[in-house]
């Protein structure tokens, strides 16, 4: 019987540039949680062990290493832990349908400003903010994780398109910094 080898999908890629650090990272297993109608209360019965609740719209909150991420009305995705038992949701696993990226540095928001078609400065998009937005032409669930961090979740099957456009971003706002690449 073959044995099956589970692979990130860019195999932990990872590129500094101009201040500028872009990498997939790993954020354990990956869960949607979509409330059913009358379920609220025991979504959040469900969650309490974590320390976590339901996530008001275009944010996040974390504890101990467990995200919770708003995704949509009445949806999160809980990432960096085991899903606990929950009636009145529907609960499904997606940690092989998305992959991750962290792009960090002073110049982040420029780099996300070629692709991105809203204002993720500070004032405008604070840490703790997540919302669904387009990678250029790629559905992304962007997160603001610090003053100068960003997470972008993206279909996995994209990733490496959404790599090649940060990327090339990144080149574009190093060359026009003057940094020598």
């Amino acid at each position: 019987m073959p044995e099956l080898i589970a692979k990130s999908a860019l195999e932990g890629r990872s590129l500094t540039l101009g201040g500028v650090t872009l990498a997939e990272v790993d954020v354990g297993p990956i869960t949607s949680i979509a409330l059913l109608p009358g379920g609220a209360k025991a979504v959040a019965k469900g969650l309490k062990p974590l320390g976590l609740s339901m996530p008001e719209p275009n944010s996040f909150a974390e504890k101990k290493g467990a995200r919770i991420v708003w995704t949509g009305r009445d949806q999160a995705f809980l990432t960096g832990a085991d899903c606990p038992d929950m009636e009145g949701a529907a609960v499904t696993d997606q940690s092989d349908g998305w992959a991750v990226l962290a792009l960090s540095g002073a110049a982040a928001v420029d780099v996300l400003a070629r692709w991105v078609p809203v204002d993720v400065r500070l004032a405008a998009f604070p840490v703790g903010r997540a919302l669904r937005t387009q990678l250029n032409h790629m559905n992304v669930i962007l997160l603001r994780s610090g003053d100068y961090a960003f997470e972008i979740m993206v279909f996995r099957s994209m990733a490496r398109t959404a790599w090649h456009e940060l990327e090339a971003a990144t080149h574009m706002v190093a060359a026009r910094a003057g940094v020598k690449i």
